[in-house]
This record gives structure tokens, C-alpha cells and sequence, in this order.
């Protein structure tokens, strides 16, 4: 018979918490791996540029309107892909371009053999907005270009945004 050898461990107490460290003990576990695979598009930092603004705005709201036409046109790729559904951009596009969108998302992934928002095989080519310039060419209009990279090949969107019942939305886009 076998006998076991005495383990011995050694118990390290922690210090108790000094006054003001209680916000180090709430993101205890916020480093967790997360070790799926990445179904996303890499998100590289989006180059903004204005050209020829017709209007003057405040800075303030003239760069959230950036942000919002770069996250609109990154979606609208994204759908247009087939890698995301055309729902998610109902808020911000007029009924014509909503369906527009719809019909080529349809077109695309049936041509993949896929659902629209259904995630492609492994390392799919996947649209990427890498620029975009922008024109405030009226208080309540704003047109848009964009660069896309589709990996090695590139494309481009022009998109132009208009306020439609108090919010910004889609009233056109051409895709070259």
C-alpha cells in the first residue's frame, strides 16, 4: 500500500482593501479570453474627411454626424455582404433604399447559398469602410463617399443623408 506525502500549501492572506481601491476589486475577470473564432471584420480606424462644406456647423455636431455616416455606411456594407441583416438600418434609411438594400442582400447570398446575416466559411473577404469624406451641403443634408476594401479589391459607396422626421437617414446610394 502507498502512502501519500504530506502537502503542505502555503495560504497567502490578502491585504485588507485601502480606502479608495474598491474600483480595482470590480474588474477582477474583465481580462477573460474569449477564444471563438472571429466572425467580425477587423475594425481599423476610419480616416474622416470633410471636403466642401456649403454650410457652416458647430464642431461638435458636425463630427457626430461623421461618426454616425461612418458606422451607417459600414452597416450598409456589411448587409450589402450579406453578413448582416438589413433590420438593423430601418431607423436610417427611407423605405426605397431600405428595400433597394434588402433586394441586393437577397441577390448575394443567394448567389453564396447563405441566409442574409448568416456567417460565411472560415476567413471570408469581408467589406471594410477604410475612408470616408464628407460634404454638409445643406443644415439638414450631408453627402458621402466612402472607400471600402473588399480584401485585396476595393470598391466605392457615395450615400447621401437627409433629416427625415427629425432624425438623419438614407435618401440615396450608388455603389461603383
Amino acid at each position: 500500500m502507498m502512502s501519500t506525502p504530506d502537502i503542505h500549501a502555503e495560504v497567502i492572506s490578502l491585504p485588507a482593501p485601502r480606502p479608495g481601491a474598491g474600483e480595482l476589486a470590480s474588474v477582477q475577470g474583465a481580462l477573460a479570453l474569449d477564444l471563438m473564432p472571429r466572425t467580425a471584420p477587423p475594425r481599423p480606424r476610419l480616416r474622416s474627411a470633410r471636403t466642401f462644406d456649403l454650410v457652416a456647423a458647430e464642431a461638435v455636431d458636425r463630427s457626430r454626424v461623421d461618426a454616425f455616416v461612418g458606422r451607417y455606411l459600414q452597416a450598409a456594407v456589411e448587409i450589402a455582404a450579406g453578413d448582416r441583416p438589413v433590420g438593423q438600418v430601418l431607423r436610417h434609411t427611407v423605405p426605397e433604399i431600405y428595400e433597394e438594400l434588402a433586394a441586393r442582400a437577397r441577390t448575394v447570398t443567394a448567389a453564396a447559398g447563405l441566409a442574409p446575416g448568416q456567417a460565411r466559411g472560415p476567413n471570408p473577404a469581408r467589406p471594410v469602410v477604410v475612408g470616408v469624406r464628407t460634404a454638409l451641403i445643406r443644415t439638414d443634408a450631408v453627402e458621402a463617399s466612402a472607400h471600402v476594401r473588399y480584401g485585396r479589391r476595393s470598391r466605392a459607396v457615395a450615400a447621401r443623408f437627409e433629416i427625415v422626421r427629425d432624425r438623419w437617414q438614407c435618401v440615396a446610394l450608388a455603389w461603383g
